[in-house]
């Protein structure tokens, strides 16, 4: 690494430049990770589902530094259609993800939507599945 720092530092230099930057490695390049949700909706109630994140959740996500980069309903029988949302959402690291989700959790106007919407019995069933992901050097997420 020293010499490739000398290298870029000799070149920046004969070229004019007075600062150079050299690329972390990889795995630290950037703390930012997405994650990877799957939320299925008890039998008949994904419409209540896509009710809550699209007039309540996702501004609630975005005012607790969560990004929402997208959402999607499974279309194929195999993969739960009709019943499914997978979303995808970017945090600044892991610590924050975990910050955002239990300052999201404890906030009063979440708690009132989500009330609100399961006032005739739970609108989602079991657990939301949940993967972290981490963008490859190659990819246009970083």
């Amino acid at each position: 690494m020293k010499s490739t720092f000398s290298l870029l530092a000799f070149l920046a230099l004969a070229a004019g430049c007075t600062s150079v930057s050299v690329p972390a490695p990889a795995h630290t390049a950037s703390l930012r990770v997405y994650e990877l949700r799957t939320y299925t909706a008890t039998p008949g109630n994904l419409d209540k589902v896509l009710a809550r994140f699209r007039d309540h959740t996702r501004r609630l996500f975005e005012k607790h530094g969560m990004e929402n980069v997208g959402y999607w309903v499974t279309t194929d029988a195999k993969d739960g259609a009709g019943g499914k949302l997978v979303y995808l959402l970017a945090h600044a690291s892991r610590e924050a993800a975990a910050a955002s989700w239990a300052a999201f959790r404890a906030d009063p106007e979440w708690v009132a939507a989500k009330n609100a919407s399961e006032v005739n019995g739970p609108i989602v069933a079991g657990t939301p599945e949940s993967v972290f992901l981490s963008p490859t050097d190659f990819s246009s997420m970083k």
